[in-house]
């Protein structure tokens, strides 16, 4: 005779199944290729060096948002943001690399008929179509720009591999990388900042696919994490905001390389990332969903909410899923 919970886990197993199969035949049936469907020899799409579009937004960029910035000349101030903005989509590519690691790593573990191996498969197609895409706009930019910051770089390949052994970790880990880089371009569209047509054509088709990674990674904790043991569970909550930050901090914090080749004061860098109340507020805004996800599957202990504070990215949870965030913009 079958218990209640093994009943509930059959039927979260059963949806769980059904959201794969939805996202695979999204996989199929709306994606992306990055040079079908990008424009790159278009007139419109070419890239100019001296776009005043790559000014950073004072409101959505930390470094854009502080003074020093604002008080560059505007050709300063453009040839700064095209080598941020740009950056971070190199960041981008590496990240995915990372991410394809530990999902190639964790589906070449999985049984014949699993639903979760074609999605992960498709997962790493859109991934590897986005590095593509990302380094296209990179060179393209003419911007020789380094990406992630070193020691990270070095790191990348032994995490992702280490994630494959730790499906838990690894969908952490994406959602940590993953969502402060799409709350970031999703608030500069729906706040319509101006940007340079290639750049804003990247980050549309980013967005799209991305959608659907997030809600892998999303749902995959959501039936895993409430089957673990409670010391699992209590330290994964511990973890949980660690992660987030250290990730986040790797992703969207300039490298040190770029402070340097444009004289940014110290303090002023350490303002930027990210000691500021805007700075502070700015890297707390991107986690919303991240708080509804742990306060929903019993990884906001008191032991979490303190975490989560030291970690400086505590606050209200979202509504939902891609709850827009104007506290950021508040405090500015």
């Amino acid at each position: 005779m079958s218990t209640p919970t093994a009943t509930r886990d059959r039927s979260h197993d059963e949806a769980y199944e059904t959201m794969l199969h939805t996202l695979s035949e999204g996989s199929v049936h709306v994606h992306f290729d990055p040079y079908e469907d990008i424009a790159w020899d278009a007139p419109e799409m070419q890239i100019d060096p001296q776009d005043p579009r790559w000014v950073l937004s004072p409101e959505l960029d930390p470094l854009g948002g502080t003074e020093w910035y604002q008080s560059q000349p505007l050709e300063r101030r453009i040839e700064i943001g095209r080598w941020r903005m740009v950056n971070a989509i190199k960041v981008g590519g590496g990240f995915e690399s990372l991410l394809i690691r530990g999902l190639m790593h964790y589906a070449m573990s999985l049984p014949n008929g699993s639903a979760e191996f074609r999605y992960c498969m498709h997962e790493m197609t859109e991934e590897c179509n986005h590095i593509q895409m990302f380094q296209e706009l990179v060179n393209r930019s003419g911007t020789d720009v380094p990406g992630m910051r070193p020691l990270f770089r070095v790191a990348s390949p032994l995490i992702g591999i280490a994630g494959g052994y730790l499906p838990v970790l690894l969908m952490v880990g994406i959602l940590a990388g993953e969502e402060p880089i799409d709350h970031y371009q999703k608030a500069m569209l729906r706040e319509g900042v101006e940007l340079p047509p290639a750049m804003l054509r990247t980050m549309e088709i980013h967005i799209a696919e991305e959608a659907r990674h997030i809600s892998f990674a999303d749902e995959f904790l959501r039936l895993r994490v409430p089957r673990l043991g409670r010391v699992q569970k209590h330290l994964l909550a511990v973890a949980f905001p660690v992660l987030m930050r250290w990730l986040a901090g790797e992703i969207m914090t300039m490298p040190k390389s770029m402070k340097k080749r444009f004289d940014i004061p110290d303090d002023v860098f350490r303002q930027a990332f990210w000691q500021s109340p805007h700075a502070r507020c700015m890297m707390a805004s991107y986690f919303g969903d991240m708080r509804r996800l742990c306060t929903d599957v019993g990884l906001m202990t008191p032991a979490a909410r303190r975490m989560w504070k030291r970690m400086g990215i505590d606050g209200e949870p979202s509504n939902y899923r891609g709850e827009p965030d104007r506290t950021a913009t508040l405090v500015a």
